[in-house]
C-alpha cells in the first residue's frame, strides 16, 4: 500500500489548536504538507482568546521537522477569513487544501434559544466557513486545483435534542459543500462534508438536560455501543479527513460519516414515490393521503447531484408507473 503524501501541498485547518483540527494539522504535516494552524484560542463554548493553542501545534509540527505557521484570526468575520487565507499565501505562496473545522457548542432547548446562542453558532460554523472558503476558493481556482472539507455533524443529518442552533448551522454547511463541489468541478476543486464522531472538548459543553425528551432519552440509553468502546476518539476521524483532501481522492459532492471506526458514505435520496396522472391538474389532498405508502416507499431511490437530476428521476418514475 503506497503512502499518501502531501509534499508541496499547502493546507489551512481552522480550529486547529485542539481536538479534531489539531489532529488533522499534525497528520497533514507529518505527511509533508505545509500547514496554516488557525485557532482563535477560545473555549469549547466560544469564550475568550489565546495564541497558546495554535502556537503549541505549530511548535509540535516544527519539532517533528515539518513546516507550519500560526494564525489567530476569527473565522466569524469576512476580514478574519481573508486574513487566514492571506497567511497561507504570504508564508507558502498558495492554498491547496482548506479544512473548515472551527466551531463550538452552546446547547439549549429549541424554545429557549436566544439570539446570542443562535448568532454565535451561525457566525462561526456557517458564515465562518464561507468567509474562509471564498478567498481560499479564489486561490485554488487560479492554480486549477483544490480540496475543501467542511465539518458537518450527525446532529444535523440525523438529529440531536437541544442542538437546534448547531444543527441548523451544520445543515447549512451541507448545502454549501454541495455548491462548492458543483462550481469547483470546472476548476479542479473538490468539496466534501465530514460527519465526525469523537469525545472532544466540545463534549464538555453538552447539557444532559436533553434527556427530558422521552423518545430521545430512549435512543441514548437503548443504543448498542458494543463496537464503540475506546473508538469514540478524535484520532479515528483523521484518516478519513486526510484522505478526503488528498490528491488521490477525486470524490466530490459527498457526505461521509465516521463513527466508532466505521467509515461510510451518507446518501441523500428521493424515493421513486407516486407520480400524479399526467396533465395540468394537480392532485387533491385526498390523493396524497391515498398514495402515502407509495410516496414513502424507499424500495427504489434516486440520488440527485443537482436540482436538474431530479427532473430526470421524475421522468423515470413516471415511465415505471406507466404514465408516459
Amino acid at each position: 500500500m503506497t503512502d499518501l503524501r502531501f509534499d508541496g501541498r499547502v493546507a489551512i485547518v481552522t480550529g486547529a489548536g485542539n481536538g479534531l483540527g489539531r489532529d488533522y494539522a499534525l497528520e497533514l504535516a507529518r505527511r509533508g504538507a505545509k500547514v496554516v494552524v488557525n485557532d482563535l484560542g477560545g473555549s469549547g463554548s466560544g469564550q475568550g482568546e489565546s495564541h497558546n493553542a495554535a502556537d503549541l501545534v505549530v511548535q509540535e509540527i516544527r519539532d517533528a521537522g515539518g513546516e507550519a505557521v500560526a494564525n489567530y484570526d476569527s473565522v466569524s468575520t469576512r476580514q478574519g477569513g481573508a486574513a487566514i487565507v492571506q497567511t497561507a499565501l504570504d508564508a507558502f505562496g498558495k492554498v491547496d487544501i482548506c479544512i473548515n473545522n472551527a466551531g463550538f457548542l452552546r446547547n439549549a432547548r429549541f424554545e429557549d434559544l436566544t439570539d446570542g446562542q443562535i448568532d454565535a453558532i451561525i457566525d462561526v460554523h456557517l458564515k465562518g466557513a464561507i468567509y474562509v472558503a471564498q478567498p481560499a476558493y479564489k486561490a485554488m481556482r487560479r492554480n486549477g486545483y483544490g480540496r475543501f472539507l467542511f465539518t458537518g455533524s450527525a446532529s444535523a443529518m440525523f438529529g440531536h435534542a437541544w442542538q437546534a442552533n448547531y444543527a441548523a448551522a451544520k445543515g447549512g454547511l451541507m448545502g454549501l459543500s454541495h455548491i462548492v463541489a458543483i462550481e469547483g468541478s470546472a476548476y479542479g476543486i473538490t468539496s466534501n462534508l465530514l460527519l465526525p464522531t469523537a469525545q472532544s472538548r466540545l463534549a464538555a459543553e453538552m447539557d444532559a438536560g436533553f434527556m427530558e425528551i422521552p423518545a430521545f432519552a430512549e435512543a441514548v440509553q437503548g443504543a448498542d455501543y458494543a463496537a464503540s468502546e475506546g473508538r469514540v476518539e478524535v484520532r479515528f476521524n483523521t484518516p478519513l479527513a486526510v484522505y478526503l483532501v488528498s490528491e488521490q481522492c477525486t470524490s466530490t459532492h459527498g457526505i461521509y460519516s465516521q463513527n466508532s471506526g466505521r467509515y461510510a458514505k451518507v446518501r441523500i435520496c428521493a424515493a421513486d414515490g407516486w407520480v400524479a396522472p399526467m396533465g395540468v391538474t394537480p392532485p387533491a389532498v385526498e390523493d396524497i393521503a391515498a398514495h402515502w405508502s407509495s410516496i414513502s416507499d424507499g424500495a427504489i431511490a434516486h440520488e440527485p447531484l443537482t436540482v436538474y437530476d431530479e427532473f430526470t428521476a421524475v421522468a423515470k418514475a413516471a415511465r415505471r408507473q406507466g404514465l408516459i
